[in-house]
């Protein structure tokens, strides 16, 4: 995102598109699977439903059969075995219906008494294994396999006993059917380019196939049997060709018989594909008018944004002329530009405004002047707290004691000149002392007034005013940051000091650090049931272990003659004084942060 914000809305807008287009083309990609899979599942229900129609055609003819065999065995001719009459009759039948191939028939001992070819030899030197079948059961048979030789097509013969006047099987009447021309009853059973129909024997060959019948008739599908009743009903595999196909199955009774029908896996994908083409079609062209829209739309956003730019920097440059209206493409620019217009016209009045106030600012500076003189004086007795007006009496006898006891020992005869030497600095070091107290006193004389309503915004603009000078002759910016505006129950000239001595403390930290950008921030904001109000400096910070004497009496890290040390234990008493806090914290520039904190007005606080 960051790196997205370096580049122009044109470019945005393309990586948007990008990162579109890809779970985009991941849904497109899960659909076409999808349809895939439904089309998959709709060829299995299709080889289902057609190898069912095919299974039925196949026994509406073999039921034809049964009906012309039951004919046959009633006709005079063949009850009477009479066999030239027979093979007239078979012949006939046999050139009206193609998949018939022979129609024979023969006696329990295999001589033959008619067919419609006959065979090379009249008596068989073995009757086939299907005329027995019918003799011991005297009930129709479906022969095994039979693959021609010489040309000839494999068949399978169906078997019906013939009996004669006296009851007992006569004779076997045998209906050779062509496997190569099966095909002819599934030829009106609409299929998919590539599909296949077979039937398999229950040893798994094949009897008859609508593709290749030559090539395939007698192949063994596998070399593992599955009884025709115990195949399922659809499955997915390769064909006796090699090719993927999806196989619906059906059971033939009479066989019994298993009925394949093979539609290719292909198909699907075909049919997959127009509509994926379609699909594509479809997207591709609504994707391509959606890009050019928002691409029309971001330039046209990018001109009026180089537009309003364009006048930013005139009017920073100092031309405060307010641009000109002009046609927007939506309702939010025309309130932009309505709204830099106002913005403009403002800062050209403020301007004015400001050349004003300099002329006044002028007249204002003696009592400015006035007002910095007498936070010196509140500075000075900053200096001097609760502490010091007992300090100042409890130290005060002591002093003139040893003052005295000094004098009376110097005025002894015949001292040591070296305990004079000693004497005397006694009574200096006792004499500045003494002096320091008298000034202590003196300035914790001054009295403030009852506590009031205090807003500590003032508070910072009277210290603002005072120092400001100061610290722009010293180099250090001053920033205020002000977002509380509820007052304390305070003295406004105690409040004061503290702030003040606050603004001190951090200008003479940076100045003792030599920083070229120096840095005051005084900030004013609400801490619960508070105000609090900090002072931040980019100074040198406090030292870890200075930190647990900074608000003890006469403690400072000012050289000689800078300071007394009772500032913050002053300020200390003050703030104590009224139920607040104040503290101090290292901050994120590497300085000190002092700050203090009271009860709002009008909240209650826990004694």
């Amino acid at each position: 995102m960051r790196d997205l914000q370096q580049h122009t809305i044109r470019h945005q807008v393309l990586a948007v598109i990008v990162v579109f287009l890809v779970p985009l083309t991941a849904v497109v990609i899960w659909s076409a699977s999808r349809t895939l899979a439904e089309r998959e599942r709709e060829l299995l229900d299709q080889a289902g439903s057609v190898a069912t129609t095919s299974a039925a055609y196949l026994n509406q003819y073999l039921d034809g059969i049964d009906s012309l065999a039951a004919v046959l065995v009633r006709h005079p001719a063949v009850r009477g075995l009479e066999s030239n009459e027979c093979d007239r009759l078979f012949a006939d039948l046999v050139r009206g219906h193609p998949i018939i191939l022979n129609v024979t028939l023969t006696t329990p001992d295999g001589a033959w008494h008619g067919a419609a070819v006959r065979p090379a030899v009249e008596r068989a030197a073995q009757p086939p294994p299907y005329v027995g079948q019918v003799v011991s059961t005297g009930q129709s048979v479906v022969s095994e396999l039979m693959i021609g030789s010489g040309g000839k097509p494999a068949a399978v013969v169906l078997a019906y006993p013939v009996r004669g006047d006296a009851g007992p099987v006569a004779g076997v009447l045998g209906i050779a059917l062509n496997l190569s021309q099966l095909q002819i009853v599934f030829a009106s059973i609409p299929l998919p380019e590539g599909s296949v129909v077979t039937l398999f024997d229950r040893s798994g060959r094949v009897l008859a196939r609508s593709r290749d019948a030559e090539r395939y008739i007698g192949t063994r599908l596998s070399e593992q049997v599955v009884e025709p009743k115990d195949a399922p009903r659809t499955t997915t595999r390769k064909g006796i060709d090699g090719i993927e196909r999806i196989f619906g199955n059906s059971l033939i009774d009479r066989g019994p018989w298993l009925l394949s029908v093979g539609i290719p896996v292909d198909v699907a994908s075909m049919r997959t594909q127009s509509l994926w083409r379609r699909n594509v079609i479809i997207l591709v062209v609504i994707l391509g008018m959606m890009i050019l829209a928002i691409l029309w739309f971001a330039r046209h956003i990018s001109q009026e944004l180089d537009r309003l730019r364009l006048a930013a920097r005139r009017i920073a440059d100092g031309d405060l002329t307010p641009p000109a209206r002009s046609r927007v493409p939506s309702l939010e620019f025309a309130n932009l530009q309505d709204s830099f217009i106002t913005m403009a016209e403002n800062v050209r009045e403020a301007r004015a405004s400001l050349d004003r106030q300099v002329g006044e600012e002028r007249k204002i500076r003696e009592t400015l002047q006035s007002l910095q003189r007498q936070v010196v004086r509140q500075e000075r007795l900053a200096a001097v707290g609760l502490l010091v007006s007992g300090v100042a009496h409890e130290l005060n006898n002591p002093l003139q004691a040893i003052l005295g006891t000094s004098e009376l020992i110097e005025r002894r005869p015949g001292l040591d000149p070296e305990v004079l030497e000693e004497v005397s600095f006694i009574k200096t070091q006792s004499g500045r002392a003494r002096e320091i107290i008298r000034n202590l006193s003196r300035f914790s004389s001054q009295q403030t007034g009852p506590p009031t309503l205090v807003d500590l915004r003032d508070v910072i603009s009277e210290v603002v005013q005072l120092r400001r000078r100061d610290l722009q002759n010293a180099g250090i910016a001053l920033d205020v940051d002000v977002s509380s505006v509820r007052p304390a129950q305070a003295n406004f000239t105690e409040i004061e000091q503290v702030t003040l001595n606050f603004v001190i403390n951090a200008q003479q930290a940076v100045e003792s650090a030599n920083r070229k950008d120096g840095r005051i921030l005084i900030r004013l904001f609400d801490q619960g049931k508070k105000v609090r109000l900090e002072v931040l400096d980019n100074g040198p910070g406090v030292r870890p272990e200075d930190e647990a004497k900074l608000f003890q009496p006469f403690f400072t890290t000012k050289p000689v003659g800078k300071g007394t040390g009772l500032g913050l234990s002053v300020s200390y008493g003050i703030i104590e004084s009224y139920g607040g806090l104040i503290g101090h914290r290292p901050n994120e520039w590497g300085g000190a942060t002092f700050f203090f904190e009271l009860p709002a007005a009008g909240v209650n606080v826990p004694a």
